[in-house]
């Protein structure tokens, strides 16, 4: 996977989260994650279409996803409920769009699909013949981990 990819995505999601939670985000180490099962309870995915195709997973814990839903709407959540559930899926969007203008910038024209919630643990998530790189971000909510599924289209 491109470089070119990666940076996007870390960049937009460091920067919404600290918007978001008010606090530093720790980036953990980049490794190539050959599991199809994610062992988090809370996956947000959304489509990546156009120059670079794929997906982009973003894994948590569900105690993570309320303490971040919590922060961004000023209210604890004791329920991964409805309104916790759109705020996450939310929250993935909004970094996936702004990760699309930085692909957009490097030359790779991209649009996004409306994200899918996926919830529950040891949830199979294939990304056929797509390596999926991992990235771990250790927030004060706890960790969240950006999984990208890119590859380069031919013009």
């Amino acid at each position: 996977m491109k470089v070119e990819f990666i940076n996007p995505f870390v960049k937009a999601a460091i920067d919404v989260l600290k918007s978001e939670i008010g606090s530093e985000i720790e980036r953990g180490r980049l490794r190539v994650d050959a599991s199809a099962s994610s062992n988090q309870d809370v996956n947000v995915m959304i489509g990546v279409t156009g120059a670079a195709q794929g997906f982009v997973l973003y894994s948590m814990a569900s105690e993570t996803a309320k303490n971040i839903v919590g922060k961004m709407m000023g209210q604890p959540f004791e329920e991964f409920d409805a309104l916790a559930q759109s705020g996450i899926a939310e929250m993935g969007n909004v970094i996936t769009g702004l990760a699309s203008r930085g692909l957009s910038e490097t030359g790779y024209i991209c649009n996004i699909t409306p994200p899918t919630l996926i919830t529950g643990k040891h949830t199979t998530i294939g990304t056929l013949d797509i390596p999926r790189l991992a990235l771990p971000l250790t927030t004060v909510c706890g960790i969240i981990e950006i999984h990208l599924a890119l590859r380069e289209m031919a013009a």
